[in-house]
């Protein structure tokens, strides 16, 4: 994980709909995902000191002018 990526603590509040990625404690990818909507709070994690890093965000169109 890079510096420029922030980790997201579970519970708090989803900044961007789309992909977040389980890592460990240290930054390691555990090979999990889950999906997220803007604004809800992210789930817990299978295990204690995880979090989550964005991915893949969710290109829908929302806020676009039709």
């Amino acid at each position: 994980m890079s510096r420029a990526e922030k980790s997201l603590k579970p519970g708090q509040a989803t900044p961007a709909s789309g992909q977040y990625q389980i890592v460990g404690p240290r930054g390691g990818s555990t090979g999990e995902e889950r999906t997220s909507v803007y604004g809800s709070p992210l789930p817990p994690t299978p295990r204690p000191g995880q979090s989550y890093v964005l991915t893949d965000r969710t290109r829908n169109g929302d806020g676009r002018r039709k």
